[in-house]
C-alpha cells in the first residue's frame, strides 16, 4: 500500500518520531535550546563517559551530562535512575531532496538558531539538494516535496503544508538516526525504515499531538480548526496529547495498528482508534486519459466517505507527486499532464477527517498527436452505400491516419480498421447497410518508420443507407403536346423529388426548380414550345439520387383547325400562345 496525500491542510503541530528535512546548517545547540532530550534508564555498569560515547560520540562531553543531571559520581550511576541526554549535543545529520515539484521553499533557521529571529532567504530546491536541521519547508497549493533521511526513511510533504525539520541527529557515531518533524500546516506522509534499535526516535509533532513510530508507513494531518489526524498503513504508531515541547505529563498513548486511524481534537483530547475506510474501487475508471489540458476522472461513490483525496505520481511509491487534491464529490479534476505513464492513488475520507486505505493503479496520459476533426457525415448522419466516404480533417505533422468502423460504440469487433491511411478518408461501400460508429486517430512517424498513434476522437454514429436509384427518362410517363403537361413515375414510400425544367439541355438557367411530395407533376401555364425536364429522388434516409437524364417535353399552343391541324400564320408557322 502507498500513502497518497492523505491530508491536505494542517493548522498546528503533531509529533511523529523520526523525520528529517533540512537544507542549511543549523547551530549544534538548536535542539537543546528548545528542550529536546532523550531519557536513558541506567543499567548496571553505565558511566557518564560511556553514555557520552554511546549517545554523543564524544566521551569528553561527560561533564555536560553531569551538569545537566546533577550527578555526584560520574562513574557510579544508580541502576534504574534516568539520565537525560540533550539532543543538541548529538552529532548532526542532514537529509536530501528526493523529488520536488511546483512551488516549494526551503527556509533555513535563523543564524542564531532561535525561533522567531530573522532567517536567511529561501533557497531553490532540486533533486539532490541537501537539507540541514532546522530547515522549514513551505509547500504551495501545487507543490510537493519528498525528502530522504540519513537512514533511508522517506517523508512526503504535501501541497499547502509548512513543515520544519526540528531534529536531524544521530545517536553516537554509528547509532540510529533521531528525527523530529514539526508540522505547522498541512500534512505529511512517512515511510520509516525498520530499525532494531530500541532507542531510535522518529516523531511527528503538531501543536496538540505527538506521534512516535518505528518502522512504519503512516500519515499525519493538521486541519484548519486545529485537529490532528493520523492514519497507519503498516507498522504501528503511538499518539499522545501534547503541551508545549513535550507530551502532556501522564497522558496515555493511543496505539494505532495497521489499518487504523484517530483524531486529536484542538483541545488535546485523543480519540479512540478506528478502522480506516476501505480502499475505493477504481476498476471502472479508464486506464488512459486523452483530453489535452485536462485530467478528469470520476471516482464511484463510497459509503461513509465525505471526501476523496487523490494524487497522481510518476512512481508507484508516490514519491514523485505531480497532482494532488481533496474532492468532495469524487470528481477529480486537474490541469493536464504530459503524455506518459503515471500512477493514480485515491483514499476516502471519513466524517472525522481521517483518510482511509489507498487504492493505487497505473494511469496513462496520451493526448498527442491530436485526433482529426470529423467533416462528414455529421453526427448520426447518413452515408450512401454507393461510394459513400467518411471524411476528416488533415492534422499538421501527421504521417498517417487510422479509421475504425464498428457496429458498437465500444469497437469490440471493428468491421473496418485501416491503420495507415495517407489521407483522412475511408470508403464504406463494402459494408452492408445499417447503423455504425466510426472514430479516427492521427499517427506520427518516428525513427525507423515506427508509428506513434494518438488518441481516437470520440466515436460518432452514422447510418449506411441504400443509395436511391436514378430515375431513367423512359420511366417517366409524359402526357404533353397540349397546353397541359402531366408527368408520372415509379417511387418508393416516403420519397420526395426535386424537379427542374429548362429550355436548354444543360439546365444553365432552369425555368423551374421545385420540390414534390408525390411522384407526379402537372403544368398548365407554360408557354408553348420544347422543354427539358430532369428529376432527383430525395430518399427518407436523407440520401439523394443523381438527376435523371434530361427528357424533352412539348407544350402546345392550344389553337387548331376544325380538322385538328395547328393554326398557321401567313408564313406557315404555327400560331403560338402569347
Amino acid at each position: 500500500m502507498h500513502l497518497s496525500a492523505p491530508f491536505q491542510r494542517l493548522p498546528s503541530a503533531l509529533l511523529v518520531a523520526g523525520l528529517a528535512l533540512s537544507a542549511f546548517a543549523a547551530p549544534l545547540a538548536l535542539a537543546a535550546e528548545r528542550g529536546d532530550e532523550i531519557p536513558h534508564t541506567v543499567q548496571p555498569g553505565d558511566t557518564l563517559e560511556g553514555l557520552a560515547q554511546s549517545y554523543l560520540a564524544a566521551p569528553q562531553l561527560w561533564p555536560r551530562l553531569q551538569a545537566r543531571n546533577k550527578v555526584k559520581d560520574p562513574k557510579h550511576l544508580q541502576p534504574g535512575s534516568v539520565v537525560w541526554i540533550p539532543v543538541g549535543l548529538q552529532p548532526v545529520e542532514s537529509a536530501s531532496v528526493e523529488f520536488v515539484h511546483g512551488n516549494v521553499k526551503a527556509l533555513p533557521p535563523a543564524p542564531d538558531g532561535k525561533a522567531g529571529n530573522a532567517a536567511p532567504a529561501s533557497a531553490p530546491l532540486a533533486a539532490g539538494s541537501t537539507l540541514a536541521e532546522g530547515t522549514k519547508l513551505e509547500v504551495g497549493p501545487d507543490g510537493f516535496v519528498a525528502v530522504r533521511l540519513a537512514d533511508g526513511s522517506i517523508v512526503r510533504v504535501n501541497a499547502q503544508s509548512d513543515v520544519q525539520l526540528r531534529q536531524l541527529r544521530r545517536r553516537g557515531r554509528a547509532g540510529s538516526v533521531q528525527s523530529v518533524l514539526e508540522v505547522q500546516r498541512g500534512s505529511v506522509e512517512s515511510t520509516v525504515s525498520p530499525s532494531s534499535d530500541k532507542l531510535r526516535r522518529f516523531e511527528v509533532r503538531t501543536p496538540r499531538a505527538v506521534t512516535s513510530v518505528r518502522g512504519t508507513r503512516f500519515g499525519v494531518a493538521l486541519s484548519e480548526d486545529g485537529k490532528t489526524t493520523a492514519a497507519v498503513l503498516q507498522g504501528a504508531v503511538a499518539v499522545q496529547s501534547r503541551t508545549g515541547e513535550i507530551p502532556v505529563p501522564g497522558s496515555p498513548a493511543a496505539l494505532l495498528q495497521p489499518g487504523q486511524g484517530l483524531a486529536v481534537q484542538a483541545d488535546g483530547t485523543v480519540g479512540s482508534p478506528r478502522p480506516l475506510l476501505p480502499a475505493p474501487d477504481l476498476q471502472t475508471l479508464p486506464k488512459a486519459v486523452h483530453e489535452p489540458g485536462l485530467l478528469a476522472l470520476d471516482v464511484p461513490p463510497q459509503p461513509e466517505a465525505t471526501a476523496y483525496q487523490a494524487v497522481v505520481a510518476r512512481d508507484a511509491d508516490l514519491t514523485q507527486v505531480l497532482r494532488s487534491g481533496t474532492f468532495a464529490n469524487g470528481r477529480l479534476r486537474w490541469p493536464g499532464l504530459e503524455d506518459g505513464p503515471y500512477y493514480l492513488s485515491v483514499r476516502s475520507v471519513d466524517a472525522a477527517g481521517i483518510a482511509g486505505l489507498p487504492s493505487t493503479q497505473p494511469l496513462t496520459v496520451k493526448t498527442q498527436p491530436v485526433p482529426p476533426l470529423y467533416q462528414q457525415p455529421a453526427a448520426a448522419g447518413v452515408v450512401s452505400n454507393a461510394g459513400g466516404q467518411l471524411l476528416c480533417t488533415q492534422v499538421p505533422g501527421v504521417r498517417w491516419y487510422r479509421i475504425q468502423v464498428a457496429a458498437d460504440a465500444a469497437f469490440t469487433q471493428p468491421a473496418l480498421d485501416e491503420a495507415r491511411l495517407d489521407n483522412c478518408k475511408l470508403s464504406v461501400a463494402s459494408l452492408p447497410v445499417g447503423n455504425y460508429f466510426w472514430r479516427a486517430a492521427s499517427v506520427r512517424e518516428l525513427a525507423q518508420g515506427k508509428a506513434d498513434q494518438g488518441p481516437f476522437a470520440a466515436a460518432q454514429s452514422f447510418v449506411l443507407a441504400q443509395q436511391p436509384p436514378t430515375l431513367s427518362a423512359q420511366s417517366m410517363q409524359a402526357s404533353d403536346g397540349d397546353t397541359t403537361v402531366n408527368l408520372r413515375w415509379q417511387a418508393q414510400a416516403g420519397q420526395r423529388f426535386r424537379l427542374q425544367l429548362a429550355r436548354d439541355i444543360g439546365f444553365d438557367k432552369p425555368t423551374l426548380d421545385t420540390t414534390l411530395d408525390a411522384p407526379q407533376w402537372t403544368a398548365t401555364d407554360l408557354a408553348a414550345g420544347t422543354y427539358f425536364v430532369r428529376i432527383q429522388v430525395l430518399d427518407p434516409s436523407g440520401l439523394q439520387s443523381d438527376f435523371s437524364p434530361p427528357r424533352s417535353i412539348r407544350v402546345g399552343t392550344g389553337f387548331s383547325t376544325s380538322s385538328g391541324l395547328p393554326v398557321s400564320d401567313s408564313s406557315g408557322e404555327a400560331v403560338r400562345r402569347p
